[in-house]
């Protein structure tokens, strides 16, 4: 389809990305999943976490697509799908003004998270926005410099599986918290956020893999670039064995038989894997890209099915 013929809501929804959300709403799932294991299940803090987990990613989008298209790494060169401040769908100003008010939106709804999480919220949602506008904005973009990884890492695994088991956790003390409330941060929930954390990051590798001839030639060092095709697929590997092995460390540490069930998307993530092990074009990465999307997906649905249904049973 030409530009040409992209209809003007058409048009924003390429900017939205919705290919990407899963990443955005995964960790929630997760995270509620261990809340309602370990008896501390709040839902309107879980459905608040989930929308303002969704307009953060919104908005990083727009972020990104305003951003690459201003700094010069979007091309007509690049793989990827199709940018809609670069092809000219979309005025640059106006994505600007779509991601302030999806992040000023984001920030009047985390309002309510503060109430119910203290201190620690705040510090969450505004870092979650400013990693979010400075991945590839400000005097220095972080995704340029091979950090992406990490930020992805942490903040759509760490901080969002976690920050959606505190927030519920800590809705049930019915207080303002300065700091973190006793039992408000097990170590389950850190590690429990290990296999999103880690799928999460296999969508960016993917990503840079498609992109990295591209991004040299702008001068963009991202993890892939800098690593090389072998080392950006160790890391894939990598992310992918970790997130399965998470569900068995909960099994053997007195989980129920229920918490293996996101073994069952082995198969389709071993598909994914030989993909990304053998192919750098953009044909054959953009279906293996949104294949990770919907792989976070499932994986993060089962295990938080896994981790919930014993203690609903």
């Amino acid at each position: 389809m030409s530009t040409q013929e992209v209809s003007r809501g058409r048009a924003w929804l390429m900017a939205a990305r919705p290919q990407t959300l899963p990443a955005a709403a995964a960790p929630v799932f997760v995270g509620t999943g261990l809340a309602v294991s370990m008896d501390v299940f709040a839902p309107l803090p879980a459905l608040a976490a989930l929308v303002g987990a969704l307009l953060i990613q919104i908005g990083t989008n727009f972020a990104n697509d305003y951003y690459d298209a201003k700094s010069g790494v979007d091309s007509e060169d690049r793989d990827g799908f199709t940018r809609v401040t670069q092809s000219g769908l979309i005025g640059a100003s106006e994505v600007r003004r779509a991601m302030i008010a999806t992040f000023a939106l984001a920030i009047v709804l985390g309002s309510y998270l503060v109430f119910v999480g203290g201190l620690p919220i705040v510090i969450i949602g505004l870092s979650s926005v400013a990693a979010g506008i400075l991945y590839t904005g400000g005097p220095y973009p972080y995704g340029w410099y091979g950090l992406g990884d990490l930020f992805v890492f942490v903040f759509f695994g760490l901080v969002a599986v976690s920050g959606t088991y505190y927030v519920q956790a800590a809705a049930l003390a019915r207080s303002f918290p300065l700091w973190l409330p006793p039992d408000t941060l097990p170590l389950a929930a850190v590690v429990a956020s290990l296999p999103a954390a880690g799928l999460s990051t296999n969508i960016l590798i993917v990503n840079n893999l498609r992109d990295r001839e591209t991004d040299m030639a702008a001068g963009k060092r991202s993890l892939a670039v800098l690593l090389g095709y072998r080392w950006s697929r160790v890391e894939f590997l990598l992310m992918t064995g970790m997130a399965y092995v998470i569900p068995v460390v909960f099994w053997l540490t007195g989980s129920g038989a229920l918490v293996l069930a996101p073994l069952l998307t082995l198969p389709y993530a071993a598909s994914i894997a030989t993909t990304v092990l053998t192919k750098t074009d953009g044909d054959a990465l953009n279906p293996a890209l949104e294949r990770v999307g919907k792989l976070l997906a499932a994986h993060s649905v089962l295990f938080a099915l896994g981790l919930a249904l014993p203690g609903l049973l």
